[in-house]
């Protein structure tokens, strides 16, 4: 299927609005959402009933011209199939007309989308982890959500209305004028809409092509560096010099004795248990929310500070260097899992991206994993070996500068950028057209040194170290070019 492409000038941009619906819309909101879980599992059953059955008649002996012919999962032929079958089949021929189509195109569409995803996941096509075949949706733990792309799909003019397909008129917890504004003055059309039930609230999220001028920046030509941390959440310093410190809020933490409270009361309540078939009590189920409403006003904490922290430095700089952190990596590290994951890393890197490219038409620049921003020295550009991460504050052995290390690593970062395009300073070249083979630095993973069995007169318990080795293992001078992604 073909990707939707903006006109020139347009962007598309999410609009969401918690609502308010009655007990009838509310159940009406259900059943959609129920409809499109029901047609994904029916399209998974339908799609891999050919895959078994084949397998089945392999063991037959069955000829390969002869087998079962492979059902086809693109979207207009399972909404082909799924048409055809809904009026006999009794799962759905008792209560399909009782919702909009939207819901059951809603399921079809993601199981087509899982399906592709997992042949080019068996192929080599697509990036990350291996993706498995697709499986059926709980109706206990599945998210309701329902999208809507034809109909009468709008924003009310009192500003506190949206229409929805057979769902109606619904009502907004909070005003649209934003989007009705731009709806009015002809500089926005809106292509489909989501109702999703996510923090114990129904939300509406409009999915718009908007007209979106570009605005300039108030300092284009300066290069900024993030350095990402966990006792400060970055260390913002330009080109200039100048170094900003932007402290971690640590949302989570502030609320870990609140949550702890919560979660006891939770479980001093008679929770579901599905070995036996014991329910939730209503006791229980109120203790829940109360824990879940610590949660997401934690979430909405973090969403909002990592908002107003990209927004404000995408809006300054006209070049933003940041770190490419190997997140899903770093959580692994028990120590520091819970703070990390707190932080947003990676929320705050794919913000600087969009908001870069789309508001201001800046560019965002990706260091090397690899780049030893932490053991290069900002003054001299000599390289420690190690660095160890409890010291906090960096001291050059060749020209003798002290700083703080998050400080000297933000300083680095921004001097990259400014080398990859001049080809000067001490950060690296972009334009160097062929990398000299070098021995392993510090640039790259540390590998630790195995002890020699035969004991000499060398370094503690009998190990020494080559000449080679003597020499990496000093602070150097880095001469080399490093490059970016």
């Amino acid at each position: 299927m073909k990707k939707f492409q903006p006109q020139p000038g347009f962007v598309v941009q999410a609009y969401r609005f918690a609502l308010d619906p009655n007990a009838s819309q509310e159940a009406a909101l259900r059943s959609h959402c129920g409809a499109a879980r029901a047609a994904h599992n029916w399209a998974v059953a339908w799609v891999t009933a050919s895959w078994w059955q084949r397998r089945a008649e392999e063991t037959y002996g069955i000829a390969e011209a002869e087998l079962t012919e492979w059902r086809p999962w693109s979207l207009p032929s399972l909404r082909k199939a799924f048409n055809a079958a809904k009026h006999a089949d009794p799962r759905f021929s008792g209560w399909w007309e009782e919702n909009s189509k939207e819901a059951y195109s809603t399921g079809l569409a993601n199981a087509s989308a899982a399906f592709d995803n997992y042949a080019k996941s068996r192929q080599g096509k697509r990036r990350g982890k291996r993706v498995g075949a697709p499986r059926f949706k709980s109706k206990r733990k599945e998210r309701l959500a329902c999208r809507f792309t034809t109909g009468i799909i709008r924003v009310d003019a009192d500003g506190r209305h949206v229409t929805l397909p057979r769902l109606g008129t619904l009502r907004t917890h909070e005003p649209t004028g934003g989007l009705l504004a731009r709806v009015q003055a002809g500089t926005a059309r809106i292509l489909s809409a989501t109702v999703r039930h996510e923090r114990g609230r129904w939300f509406a999220s409009f999915q718009v092509e908007v007209k979106r001028e570009l605005v300039r920046v108030a300092r284009p030509d300066v290069t900024a560096g993030i350095d990402l941390g966990v006792k400060n959440l970055a260390v913002v310093a330009d080109s200039t010099g100048e170094i900003r410190t932007v402290a971690n809020p640590r949302h989570y933490d502030r609320a870990c004795k609140q949550l702890r409270r919560a979660s006891r009361t939770v479980s001093r309540r008679q929770g579901p248990d599905r070995r036996t078939g014991q329910k939730a009590s209503k006791r229980w189920e109120k203790a829940n929310a109360a824990r879940n409403k610590v949660h997401h006003r934690v979430a909405s904490l973090r969403e909002d500070a990592l908002h107003k922290l990209t927004t404000s430095v995408a809006a300054e700089y006209g070049t933003i260097v940041v770190e490419d952190l190997n997140v899903a990596g770093m959580l692994r590290n028990r120590r520091l899992a819970r703070r990390i994951a707190d932080a947003g890393f990676g929320e705050i890197r794919r913000q600087l991206t969009y908001k870069t490219r789309q508001r201001h038409a800046t560019r965002t620049v990706v260091a090397d994993r690899w780049y030893p921003s932490s053991k290069t020295c900002s003054g001299c550009g000599a390289v420690k070996a190690k660095l160890p991460l409890h010291v906090r504050t960096y001291e050059c052995d060749t020209c003798g500068l002290v700083i703080d290390r998050d400080d000297n690593a933000a300083l680095n970062l921004a001097a990259l950028a400014a080398a990859c395009s001049t080809g000067t300073g001490v950060a690296g070249d972009r334009d160097t057209p062929k990398r000299v083979p070098k021995p392993r630095g510090a640039d790259q993973k540390p590998r630790v040194p195995r002890a020699r069995r035969k004991a000499s007169a060398g370094r503690a318990g009998g190990a020494t170290l080559s000449q080679q080795r003597r020499e990496e293992a000093r602070d150097r001078t880095q001469t080399e070019a490093l490059t970016l992604w």
